[in-house]
């Protein structure tokens, strides 16, 4: 038998009303938003209901929603009697809700950290300094010798800009400062890139500028008690699993300024006999960039009713 992948979107996939199809149906997501609204003291329900989407979408409301919604559908699942995993991964934050399904971090904590690590990515840039840009048509290399050239362009005003996510073949994410980020973007242009396009984010996640809010994580995670995963999680920072705790706790505090390698994790699964990928929370996000990475893989997302039905009778099939 195949092996099965269960994989966490990260920001970008919130949207106000999220899951609200599965949560007419399952009770157990009122419960899970419940829970995560008495963890954090605001309304969940509301915030992931109702919006608005300009709070939802303020990094440090943002990324609890997410943990909230993927540990929601997952509890479905597992309602279900759905097939358990043998792989477990996250993109950038939902290697946080990864760890929670994996039982070595505890859902209240994972709230409290990850509400925590946004408010500290927000500070750790002044507003309209950093940016991100979507790389699409160029390859990896091509892409690192952009934005070192850019930083070579900048190096008087040690302006930095880097590779932030590896989320499939010639597309790529790029961030930094701002003015670094364009100037890598132009030098891609002529490399050959099909298109730049400029992301619509408050904070420049996966690069050096996000190195004091990787250092406050890590005193943060210090105070979280961490366990043994009980399922197989892959990690951002090098697609390779940690069985101890200190482990996982480096690999969280790195992933935070360095690239999120989402290609690589997916082929590290895909060679170990993984053939089958569940994405596990709102949208559709990861469900396409496997289709990229790799199309003899099937991938289905588990974001309603329907979509979960299929990968029941999928995996049952099996």
């Amino acid at each position: 038998m195949s092996r099965l992948g269960m994989i966490f979107p990260g920001q970008g996939a919130q949207s106000v009303g999220m899951l609200s199809a599965l949560a007419e149906r399952y009770p157990v997501v009122a419960e899970t938003y419940a829970e995560a609204g008495e963890a954090l003291g605001y309304d969940m329900a509301d915030l992931i209901q109702n919006g608005p989407a300009e709070k939802l979408d303020q990094t440090e409301f943002t990324q609890p929603a997410l943990v909230t919604a993927g540990v929601a559908v997952w509890r479905v699942w597992q309602q279900r009697n759905g097939r358990m995993p043998e792989f477990l991964a996250g993109h950038s934050l939902g290697e946080y809700t990864a760890l929670v399904a994996a039982e070595a971090l505890d859902f209240g904590d994972a709230l409290r950290l990850t509400q925590m690590r946004g408010k500290a990515m927000q500070n750790a840039v002044a507003p309209d300094e950093g940016a991100m840009a979507a790389v699409i048509g160029l390859d990896d290399d091509a892409v690192r010798e952009a934005c070192a050239a850019a930083e070579q362009a900048h190096a008087e005003d040690a302006l930095v800009v880097s590779p932030a996510n590896f989320n499939a073949p010639l597309q790529v994410v790029i961030a930094g400062h701002a003015e670094a980020v364009t100037t890598a973007g132009r030098l891609a242009k002529e490399k050959g890139a099909k298109l730049v396009k400029p992301l619509a984010v408050s904070v420049p996640s996966h690069c050096a500028l996000m190195q004091p809010a990787a250092e406050r994580l890590q005193s943060h995670l210090l105070e979280i008690p961490l366990r043994q995963p009980k399922l197989t999680v892959l990690h951002n920072v090098d697609a390779q699993p940690r069985e101890d705790v200190d482990g996982i706790r480096k690999a969280l505090v790195r992933q935070l300024a360095q690239s999120v390698l989402w290609a690589d994790t997916i082929r590290a699964m895909r060679a170990a006999n993984c053939q089958l990928f569940l994405e596990c929370g709102p949208g559709k996000v990861l469900t396409g960039l496997n289709k990229r990475i790799d199309k003899s893989a099937t991938s289905l997302a588990l974001s309603d009713a329907d979509s979960l039905r299929e990968a029941l009778n999928t995996t049952e099939e099996e």
